[in-house]
């Protein structure tokens, strides 16, 4: 059913004209989808409908500017132009609108987000790369308003690289950097901030992007003159404009139902973005929105009688079947038979999908029902057995909470009760659900030999003289290995470039590597993030800097809504690799504290969170991280850049262990679980508590996710029988995770004489200063004097109360 542009010249009239019944074919096909897709959520068979419908004949023009190679980051309006493109079907549209958990039934994201949430497969079924550039393709979408605009980003970006970075293996990837990254956005949408950095941001790198903006005039039920001033993205922007003096955008305005002028204004845009590699604006204007924002109300509440009369009148596709038949390509009998045709292939294509969808669970119905008679024979509560399988088996179309919630209850009735039927039950509840819970829950992370935590340590090794050198230099000269030894490896942030990153631990890189490749980028931690998506998602293996870790929260929406859900919402079809370098821990004051780690372990969960104590295992981690297939935010400790460490004879080959806890210090009367800058706190409290007596055990956890995966925290703790957690974030953050970790996922409280303890900073930020550190985060007084009292407690005689 997919278009392919026609690169021949001089066609045929009757090719022409195929082409042309051939789009029209395809737009009433996604119209008809969308008509039908509102009825099945009008009637309880899907949950929510978000359609495309009113954006047709744009999509089609699109589409036949987009080539092999190139990259779409999108919304939920784009189903026509997936159609379009080959990649969406009848079938497939309607797979996910049921939420059918199967990547084969609904590729897009095997049921996983709801329909209009649209991406193709960049890996094959064992992780590794497809060839992208024999392909068209999707980054998955998110439904979050703008947040598609960071990634196209850096999906934009990647072919810069491709073209001006010499040594890469593009074979994958690119040709030339002759990709072209296409984006599109609602005109309400471009309200968000989101919106405006990335436009400014691909300004500024010059980057073969074009944003297409559909404007309806509306953004759910709220007019552009309460979203846009003077109502016009594209006239406000016009100061974007490039001019003989400036570089900026190509800005373009096209009627949404012109078919003729919409082809002319697609290509032209292609032409601009891929040769010129110079970003591009498309405002489309005068579109409708027949249905309305989704299923979650109707348009008829908010738009006056002249407006929706006016829609009527402008339909695209109404539009474009009278310039057809004005221009002879069809006459309205074709046309005519061409929808009812149409029709009806929807329609068996929605009941293909449905069945489909309901197949495997009426089957697993009838196994309970039949399981449940079974067991209802021999029960002495046969009459309370018997109303379940009635309400079951009253339930024609199932979904799998009924089945399974069914044979769950149905063992409340048969607690005190011995016997194989109830044993039988039993065991298809504990099999089926080892079955079906992955069906929503896997691929949260790698799940290929490329996971993270299949990559083995390399120690460090140091030559008998090892001078002891500033940590900095350490990761300087780590970063240079890198850089000489992948060459699809980039570094960029703010002040990475010229001066080498704030703490110099990029000195001199940018002279030896080029500006491409250790760059400084603006003050803009949400498209920073985008970059190095956007790039990940092509091959590229991006270092993206945020300066400082309070800084993350400019960026924390796009890591935890695109990049901690990527692998996941594709069923491990798209992935990309982005390290996020920060620094962290221990800073004085409100805004500059560093300690925001609980909120960031609970919003970026599907990104590896990695603390080192020092930069020697900051290094090993990147050299680690390189060799995986996995996103990671490193915080590096900002109190260590000048600390001395020995200078390892093996960068760039050293590896720290993900996932793995390291025992610092052994002892016997307690253990002490921290991280970071004060580790190295715990670490010197340690010594001083041995002074009266206290031998503690010192745990580094080096990351937060995942924890401990040897679970070597619990074998401490069957040996002291004390545990205290310490940590510089608020009360309830990261020290409540990391207990849970602790006494739930390892089971140590078995093993507990003494009530397990957090040590945790004030619930305020931390006051400027020293001193206002000193009374805010946990001092070495205050580590020291709640070990004590923790042993006060065991043995007061031998510890007396301090205070």
């Amino acid at each position: 059913m997919h278009t392919e542009p026609n690169t021949i010249n001089n066609i045929t009239f009757d090719d022409f004209k195929a082409e042309v019944i051939n789009d029209y074919t395809i737009a009433v096909t996604s119209r008809e989808c969308s008509l039908l897709g509102r009825r099945e959520v009008l009637t309880g068979k899907a949950k929510f409908g978000i359609f495309g419908d009113g954006k047709e004949v744009p999509q089609l023009a699109w589409a036949k500017a987009f080539k092999n190679g190139d990259f779409r980051s999108g919304y939920y309006r784009d189903q026509t132009f997936m159609m379009a493109i080959g990649e969406l079907t009848i079938d497939q549209f309607f797979a996910g609108l049921y939420a059918h958990p199967s990547i084969e039934a609904d590729p897009m994201s095997a049921g996983r987000q709801m329909g209009g949430h649209f991406g193709t497969h960049s890996l094959d079924k064992d992780g590794n790369w497809k060839n992208l550039t024999q392909q068209k393709n999707s980054s998955a979408d998110i439904s979050p308003t703008a947040g598609q605009m960071p990634r196209l980003l850096g999906l934009a970006q990647a072919s810069k690289i491709y073209r001006n970075v010499k040594g890469i293996n593009a074979t994958k990837f690119s040709v030339n950097g002759n990709e072209v990254a296409w984006g599109t956005i609602g005109n309400a949408s471009t309200s968000e901030g989101l919106f405006f950095e990335t436009i400014n941001a691909a300004g500024v790198l010059q980057v073969p992007m074009v944003i297409s903006i559909w404007d309806d005039e509306y953004g759910i039920s709220v007019h552009a003159k309460h979203q846009t001033t003077k109502e016009n993205i594209s006239e406000i922007l016009k100061g974007f404009q490039r001019d003989d003096k400036h570089k900026g955008y190509e800005i373009l305005k096209v009627n949404g139902w012109d078919y003729v002028a919409l082809m002319e204004t697609y290509q032209q845009a292609s032409k601009i973005a891929r040769e010129e590699h110079v970003p591009v604006m498309i405002h489309v204007v005068e579109l409708t929105q027949p249905q309305g924002h989704s299923t979650s109300g109707s348009h008829e509440r908010y738009k006056s009688p002249e407006r929706l009369t006016w829609e009527a009148e402008h339909d695209c596709i109404l539009k474009m079947r009278q310039w057809m038949v004005s221009n002879n390509i069809a006459d309205e009998e074709t046309l005519d038979s061409i929808d009812k045709n149409i029709k009806k292939q929807v329609r068996e294509g929605k009941k293909r999908a449905w069945d489909a969808y309901l197949k495997p669970i009426k089957q697993e119905q009838n196994e309970v029902i039949d399981i449940l008679t079974k067991l209802a024979s021999s029960s002495p509560n046969k009459v309370f057995l018997t109303k379940l399988i009635n309400d079951l088996s009253a339930i024609k179309e199932p979904i799998r909470k009924d089945v399974f919630s069914s044979a769950r209850k149905a063992l409340r009735y048969v607690i005190s009760e011995e016997s194989a039927e109830k044993a039988t039950l039993q065991n298809w509840i504990n099999t089926n659900l080892d079955r079906v819970q992955p069906k929503y829950s896997s691929h949260l992370y790698s799940e290929t030999k490329h996971s993270v935590l299949n990559i083995k340590e390399v120690e460090p090794t140091y030559d008998n003289n090892a001078e002891e050198v500033d940590g900095r230099l350490i990761l300087r000269d780590n970063f240079d290995a890198i850089f000489g030894n992948y060459p699809e490896t980039l570094v960029f942030g703010e002040d990475s470039g010229n001066i080498g990153d704030v703490n110099q631990g990029l000195e001199g890189l940018q002279k030896k590597y080029g500006e491409l490749r250790v760059a400084d980028a603006g003050i803009r931690e949400a498209t920073i993030i985008g970059q190095g998506i956007g790039m990940a998602m092509r091959g590229l293996r991006p270092i993206a800097e945020i300066q400082y870790l309070d800084y993350l929260m400019y960026a924390l929406q796009i890591i935890s809504d695109d990049l901690a859900t990527l692998y996941y919402r594709t069923l491990g079809k798209q992935k990309a690799p982005l390290i996020i370098r920060t620094r962290g821990h221990r800073l004085e004051g409100i805004w500059h504290s560093g300690s925001q780690m609980g909120g960031i372990l609970h919003l970026m969960r599907g990104v590896n969170i990695l603390v080192p104590r020092n930069m020697v295992k900051a290094a090993g981690f990147y050299n680690t991280l390189l060799e995986s297939d996995e996103p990671a935010l490193i915080v590096e400790c900002l109190n260590g850049y000048r600390l001395k460490e020995k200078m390892p004879n093996n960068l760039g080959q050293l590896k720290t262990p993900v996932g793995v806890v390291e025992t610092v210090k052994e002892g016997t009367d307690i253990t002490l679980v921290s991280y970071g800058s004060t580790l190295r706190i715990v670490e010197d409290v340690a010594k001083e508590l041995l002074e009266v007596g206290v031998d503690a055990e010192v745990i580094d956890l080096q990351s937060l996710l995942p924890l401990d995966i040897n679970h070597d925290i619990v074998k401490s703790v069957k040996k002291t029988n004390r545990l205290m957690v310490i940590d510089e974030d608020v009360p309830g953050g990261a020290s409540a995770y990391i207990l849970n970790e602790i006494l739930n996922t390892q089971g140590a409280y078995q093993y507990l004489d003494s009530q397990p303890k957090t040590l945790t900073a004030k619930a305020h930020r931390p006051a400027y200063g020293t001193d206002g550190d000193y009374f805010s985060k946990p001092s070495s007084e205050d580590i020291f004097e709640a070990v004590y009292n923790v042993m006060h407690e065991v043995n007061p005689s031998s510890y007396p109360k301090i205070r």
